[in-house]
């Protein structure tokens, strides 16, 4: 946690980077934390690599990313240049959201049954959250099969169907992002990243 602290200056030389807590992306609140986990983003035409962070981690994974949509804001900008482009191989979901504090409760009783939902979700190979903050400042990363799984998932299944119509009227958000990426590569321990396909993470 110190060393998140002071973790900024390793992203001098990127577009756009966040370091970020993990959690298990069940209820969003502070019990959903993993205190052995963490991840960062990043936005660079040049790969990009952090070895101070490789050097003391037990496991690692990578996943290099194309983005293909993004909605909304992170910080007050849109920190992705999306192609518009369509896949048909594997595609990760970023969302990320910042809750109006007066909104928070009803938002955190919303998320169980949709959480429920997407651990069912036929096509879903990992997910977890993430965070700027425990509270507060939160997201999901998502891994998909293909954008068709996505896509059945985020507009077919009544529960996630209905917070997506509640929010506009709700006002949960005080600013949000959606954004979807192709999968370009994936490399390290794939159950860092929650990987629940047995048989791929077997390959």
């Amino acid at each position: 946690m110190l060393r998140m602290a002071f973790a900024g200056k390793d992203l001098k030389k990127v577009d756009f980077g966040r370091f970020l807590g993990t959690g298990t992306g069940a209820t969003f609140g502070p019990g959903d934390t993993d205190l052995t986990r963490w991840a960062a983003i990043t936005v660079s035409d040049a790969p990009v690599s952090f070895p101070k962070w490789d050097a003391i981690a037990e496991r690692h994974a990578r996943i290099d990313l194309e983005p293909l949509v993004s909605r909304g804001e992170w910080a007050g900008r849109n920190p992705f240049r999306p192609t518009g482009r369509k896949t048909d191989g594997m595609v990760v979901a970023l969302t990320r959201a910042r809750l109006r504090p007066t909104r928070a409760l009803r938002f955190w009783r919303a998320v169980p049954a949709v959480a429920r939902e997407v651990a069912e979700a036929p096509g879903l190979l990992a997910r977890f959250g993430v965070g700027e903050a425990p509270i507060g400042w939160q997201g999901t990363v998502s891994v998909w099969r293909s954008t068709a799984d996505l896509t059945a998932f985020a507009y077919r299944q009544p529960e996630h169907r209905a917070v997506i119509a509640r929010t506009p009227a709700d006002r949960w958000y005080a600013e949000e992002l959606f954004a979807r990426f192709a999968v370009r590569d994936l490399t390290g321990d794939r159950t860092v990243l929650g990987w629940i396909d047995e048989e791929l993470t077997e390959r």
